[in-house]
């Protein structure tokens, strides 16, 4: 199983994070308008970590099996937790007056998301699968 980690502490570890995304997308067969979509979902989440918790980690692992090849993205801070997680993945919604479409956007770009949050604690996991050929 392929995995990179890379903490995020700054601005050019959001670039490491996209280019290990689309990296990984590309050498596992994904086409250029879903590795595309996965590197945005990745600057996304990873430029939250850098706006609300400072620092986070980062994770993206080829979880592929005989049916289908898998990327499992899985970004995580201990941060000052998401307050309201409805209101946070409704478009338009922002505590930081930013057009407020990271969370939902992310999660329309990627094939499976999920997030978990408390003070303290928040995780976001991401999947994009393609069946094989």
């Amino acid at each position: 199983m392929d995995k990179k980690r890379i903490e995020i502490k700054n601005e050019a570890d959001i670039v490491l994070a996209r280019q290990a995304g689309r990296k990984m997308a590309q050498s596992l067969g994904f086409g250029p308008a879903d590795q595309t979509r996965l590197a945005t979902a990745i600057s996304e989440l990873t430029r939250n970590v850098i706006q609300y918790a400072q620092q986070g980690i980062f994770e993206i692992c080829d979880q592929s099996n005989r049916k289908a090849i898998i990327i499992r993205v899985m970004v995580e801070d201990f941060g000052p937790g998401i307050a309201d997680l409805d209101k946070a993945m409704e478009y338009g919604f922002s505590t930081s007056q930013s057009l407020g479409v990271g969370l939902p956007a992310a999660k329309k770009l990627v094939h499976k998301f999920s997030i978990k949050s408390k003070p303290g604690h928040t995780k976001v996991t991401m999947v994009m699968t393609r069946k094989r050929v």
